[in-house]
């Protein structure tokens, strides 16, 4: 079969006077094509998806690499991006730290959900608010043409944005070494300047636990208080262990008093934790719930609440509490609220203003860091 179509080509190529390169070119072709004959005389397809071979032709122009994602997906990411959309809220604050914050057109922040977010990168007023946590605006996504987009692990927008022609990168992290590679990953698909970006910020976040640690590992167990951390009050929903919460008060030198728990906004009763008497309750960010606790007689056999270490959490440009960048604070502010006498040299107001001129390129006035510490939002 093979000589025959050789031979059948050879002649019809030189009745034609092709060239011997078209000769050749050719004759690569029907052998390529015969190669697949197995011994039935069948033949056999390539093993190549269309990604693929898509993402093959990117990588050998130069207009785009492969990474692999959080979800241990391939996806082929443009070379060059001009235009983000982000699905992820903790992940906005990443672009920006990353320096691409003005490449944001398509988001799920507003200037309600993180005003301090959009008080500091002002490009954030030009983006479209295009997502919720489950679904996506695709007609206005589209609109601004996206090189890429980022979500959350398990995010049911990764579909219909993927749908959509948009590469999607998956996203998450529960501790601060996959706080770091999300950084990594992050900084790797945005180019090198970000990459730098991301190797100062995961040198800072290391150089910080380092420091607390240094001090609260030596502090006995039984020296440790106890500390809840309330998502919500009504309902009431507290955060367990296998979380960022549970990590960052074992930085700080505190036991988590729901660790027999899992996860995060777990349901409880009040009587589940006045069992706990926890010496420490933290009221999540963007929340100021201290008086309701403080005031409410239901409350007040708990230790937290006859000394008065009841505290709203920290909220900047994100979350300072859960699972954003600003973990990087919240783990000095914890360490000094639970252990002031260690933490003496801490000043939290410094601190933040630093963080957010080194990371942010914003100049918070010392009076604007007091209100991110208070979880306050901006004035206006």
């Amino acid at each position: 079969m093979r000589n025959k179509l050789f031979c059948n080509l050879c002649r019809k190529l030189k009745e034609k006077r092709l060239t011997a390169l078209t000769l050749s070119a050719a004759l690569i072709l029907v052998l390529a094509g015969c190669g697949g004959d197995n011994a039935n005389g069948s033949s056999t397809s390539s093993s190549a998806s269309p990604q693929a071979s898509q993402a093959q032709a990117a990588e050998a122009s130069g207009t785009g690499k492969t990474i692999t994602d959080t979800d241990g997906r391939q996806v082929t990411v443009p070379a060059q991006i001009n235009k983000i959309a982000d699905t992820w809220p903790a992940h906005n604050e990443v672009v920006t730290i990353l320096g691409a914050g003005s490449k944001i057109v398509s988001t799920i922040s507003t200037p309600k959900s993180v005003p301090w977010l959009y008080k500091v990168n002002p490009q954030m007023n030009n983006a479209v608010t295009a997502f919720t946590k489950s679904e996506a605006q695709m007609e206005e996504v589209l609109k601004n043409k996206p090189d890429i987009a980022f979500a959350s692990t398990g995010s049911p927008l990764i579909q219909p944005l993927e749908n959509a022609g948009i590469p999607t990168v998956a996203l998450n992290f529960t501790n601060f070494d996959e706080m770091k590679e999300c950084f990594r990953l992050t900084g790797q698909i945005l180019g090198d300047d970000a990459s730098r970006r991301a190797d100062t910020f995961i040198g800072y976040l290391d150089g910080k636990l380092k420091e607390i640690t240094a001090v609260t590992s030596k502090i006995p167990d039984s020296d440790k208080p106890k500390v809840l951390h309330i998502q919500s009050l009504s309902p009431l929903q507290v955060d367990g262990k296998n979380t960022m919460i549970q990590n960052w008060i074992e930085v700080a030198g505190g036991i988590n008093a729901a660790e027999e728990l899992s996860g995060n906004m777990k349901p409880v009763s009040l009587e589940q934790i006045i069992s706990w008497n926890p010496d420490y309750i933290m009221i999540g960010s963007g929340l100021t719930d201290t008086d309701h606790i403080m005031d409410d007689p239901a409350w007040k056999t708990l230790n937290a609440v006859k000394n008065g270490h009841v505290y709203n959490n920290p909220s900047g440009a994100f979350l300072w509490d859960r699972y954003g960048a600003e973990a990087a604070l919240q783990i000095q502010w914890a360490a000094k609220t639970l252990h002031p006498d260690l933490f003496q040299g801490l000043d939290m107001v410094q601190e933040t203003v630093s963080f957010y001129k080194q990371f942010l390129n914003y100049d918070l006035t010392k009076e604007e860091a007091q209100l991110i510490i208070d979880s306050k939002p901006p004035v206006k």
